[in-house]
């Protein structure tokens, strides 16, 4: 609930363990008061002490103690003796940066509105959550700050984002504006990040905070899967099952900072929202603007209790549409089998080859329009290959879905090469900077979907292609990053805009496609994680997690990208040996049981396996079929870090907890190896729970507390997998 003392102008966030609270200072500045661990009624204990801190300015000349540079603040202003990292910065007509916002109102209700423009978390029932709208002014140049924070009480979440609005008579040029910044009092924290690279997405990083600025982002036009739009503060005792977590996760899939600064006072600031690097946005009179949302967890539970409400929140109130509750099919996919070189008597072989092994959807990868034999050419073209596939898509599609199977199609919208028809015929569509010359990524230039003519391009080009084939999966592809950001369209004041009006264009055609096609299901994809992110999830329900396919490096990558995103929400598959990514050489056992920890499928070509192999396969499919629910919508339990030793395991629990699925992975088998055992979480201790394989019988406590010995095997890459269900 949310309490408010409209005598002392104090407001109490107040989740099931969770409480948040500021206050309204003299002159009517906004401060933050305390985040943490459930309080039953805050009356001040931890007061702000004002004293005179010798050089730090003060508002007044009364006042000396008074300053902004030593209060904490819910919204800091740039410029009027604060002089730590500012939550946001407008340019006045007459050059000027200073504004000064002021407490001028509130508003309470039950529910959550959605952001115009934006994806953001929603709510099922006005029960789920109550927003608290603060207002602030700036009444000399008539600006308006809504300060939106939205309350999911069972979940202890909150939700924090910002509305500018220009209701004065000269224009405002916003120079930054961040969607949320929390001042804590205090710097013993440590840090969490999720760094990588293409193909190493998602590493978890954790080092301690130190005094200055520690920053995260991205610049590229996309999330990236160089540093992911999240961050989390931590004690220095919590681990994966204790101790306190503070965790932030924005909820845009573009150029984002998220920043934590120490004070010279041991203060600890951490602010999140667009990056300001390369970004303005004009507010004429009237006009406003929405920053997207931040996702704010706390747990005292450690970062297991952290992802169990990450995951609770994004399944329920941020994945939209059919596909939200429904099991994932399992699918085959072409690519490392045939990359560009293929015809449709080879994509039928295979399809009939994965419908035969028990598979359920087959995707037609990159080289199926244009003149595509390889990634220098045709994009933007989407039209069918005559050479390839001569009786057309549909013809294609209807053989393999006469088979049993269904059908997937790989498309790349956001993109255009210079050797193309549409680029021949609309070169001023791409991103770029007049009288430069184009910086190239992988052969290819991003259109501007900061354009009205060229969302509606993509979506009419992809919808015709939806709706004349009988296609049911569509992974979308984002292959390269922005650079020579600049817009045709755009004057030269508001070119800085190029970057956030692409992703609200991004956003509409996504939001135009899958309305329009509800019943099929969106993968996003940006050379694998490139573009994991809230914002993404919004409008497609998973995400091709990494085009590294090898099974030890997608433990670590797996492993980190579930800190913040369920199970369901991950594409997970199984590839040849050696792996065309870094060579290594696994069972085929070991990577099946890595690739079941999210969606499952397939990347290889299946004509190609051994009739051991078809057998192994065969079972493979099977028993994700009869598990996949519970991997999908399970409760996830992580037990050994693949980043701290030589081995990993993770258990998933159904919510009922009747049924519980283990696995364990091991790199590089060691001489002099201890016996080592696995202690299952998450299991009702009351419960008695029978290995499947073995109908041994042990008590949930026993299998939580004492734990299953783990079989000593000598094989590098081994792994092993436990089913166990309840016995009454």
């Amino acid at each position: 609930m949310i309490k408010i003392d409209n005598n002392k102008l104090l407001f109490h966030l107040q989740g099931k363990e969770t409480s948040y609270v500021m206050q309204v200072l003299d002159g009517g500045y906004l401060a933050h008061l305390y985040y943490g661990k459930r309080v039953n009624e805050y009356n001040g204990s931890n007061k702000i002490i004002y004293m005179d801190r010798g050089f730090a300015p003060n508002p007044t000349s009364e006042d000396r103690t008074f300053s902004l540079d030593t209060i904490p603040q819910e919204y800091q202003a740039f410029g009027n003796g604060d002089f730590r990292i500012p939550a946001y910065q407008v340019k006045l007509e007459n050059g000027s940066r200073i504004t000064d916002l002021r407490y001028v109102g509130h508003n309470v209700y039950q529910g959550k509105k959605g952001l115009e423009g934006l994806p953001a978390t929603y709510i099922n029932e006005d029960h789920e959550c109550e927003t608290l709208e603060i207002y602030l002014e700036d009444q000399l140049i008539g600006l308006k700050v809504t300060l939106n924070y939205s309350l999911f009480t069972e979940l202890d979440v909150i939700t924090r984002s910002v509305k500018f609005s220009n209701e004065g008579q000269e224009n405002l040029q916003l120079l930054r504006a961040l969607s949320m910044s929390v001042d804590f009092r205090e710097s013993d924290f440590e840090m969490i990040t999720l760094y990588g690279a293409h193909n190493n997405e998602k590493n978890f990083e954790r080092r301690p905070i130190v005094s200055g600025i520690q920053m995260v982002d991205s610049a590229r036009g996309a999330s990236s899967p160089h540093q992911a739009p999240f961050v989390a503060l931590i004690r220095k005792e919590t681990n994966e099952d204790c101790g306190e977590v503070y965790a932030f996760n924005l909820v845009y899939s573009g150029n984002f900072t998220a920043q934590v600064q120490v004070d010279q006072y041991k203060n600890t600031r951490v602010s999140m929202g667009i990056n300001p690097f390369d970004f303005s946005w004009l507010l004429n009179p009237n006009d406003s603007f929405q920053t997207p949302e931040v996702v704010m967890v706390y747990s005292d539970k450690g970062l297991g209790g952290m992802s169990r409400k990450y995951h609770q929140l994004y399944l329920n109130n941020l994945c939209r549409g059919e596909f939200k509750y429904k099991t994932r099919p399992i699918l085959i996919n072409n690519w490392e089998a045939t990359y560009f070189d293929f015809d449709e008597d080879k994509i039928l072989e295979i399809a009939e080859e994965g419908q035969k092994l028990g598979m359920e959807l087959f995707v037609l990868d990159d080289g199926w329009f244009g003149k595509r034999d390889d990634d220098n050419t045709s994009l933007g073209d989407w039209i069918v290959d005559k050479r390839k596939l001569p009786n057309g898509l549909e013809a294609l599609a209807q053989k393999i879905v006469d088979m049993g199977i269904e059908f997937g199609l790989w498309f790349e919208p956001e993109m255009v090469s210079v050797d193309s028809d549409l680029y021949r015929a609309h070169p001023d569509w791409c991103i770029h900077v007049p009288n430069r010359p184009y910086t190239f990524g992988r052969n290819q230039l991003v259109l501007d979907l900061s354009r009205q003519d060229v969302c509606d391009y993509i979506v009419d080009s992809v919808s015709k292609i939806l709706e004349a084939a009988p296609i049911t999966y569509v992974k979308w592809d984002m292959n390269r990053h922005i650079t020579d950001t600049g817009s045709a369209l755009l004057p030269a004041n508001q070119q800085e805009e190029t970057s956030h009006r692409y992703m609200l264009g991004l956003y509409d055609v996504m939001e135009r496609l899958t309305t329009k096609f509800p019943n099929i299901l969106f993968e996003s994809c940006s050379s694998g994680g490139g573009r994991f992110d809230p914002g993404m999830l919004y409008y497609m329900p998973q995400t091709w997690t990494s085009d590294n396919t090898d099974a030890i490096c997608r433990t670590k990558i797996q492993y980190g990208t579930s800190l913040v995103y369920p199970p369901v929400t991950m594409g997970c598959h199984v590839s040849t040996v050696p792996n065309h990514q870094v060579g290594r050489m696994t069972p085929l056992e070991t990577r099946g049981n890595v690739a079941m920890a999210g969606n499952f499928g397939y990347e290889l070509d299946l004509t190609k396996l051994t009739d051991e192999e078809k057998e192994i396969v065969k079972a493979q499919i099977e028993e994700y079929k009869q598990i996949r629910e519970l991997v999908q919508f399970g409760d996830l339990y992580r037990i050994f870090n693949p980043f701290e030793g030589n081995e990993s395991a993770w258990n998933i629990v159904s919510k009922d907890q009747e049924e519980m699925v283990a696995t364990y992975v091991k790199v590089l088998s060691l001489p002099g190896a201890p016996l080592r055992t696995i202690k299952f979480k998450g299991l009702n201790p009351e419960f008695k729970y029978m290995n499947l394989e073995t109908e041994e019988v042990f008590g949930g406590d026993e299998l939580m507390n004492v734990g299953l010995t783990i079989p000593r095997v000598k094989q590098d890459f081994h792994s092993m997998k436990w089913k166990f269900k309840r016995v009454k």
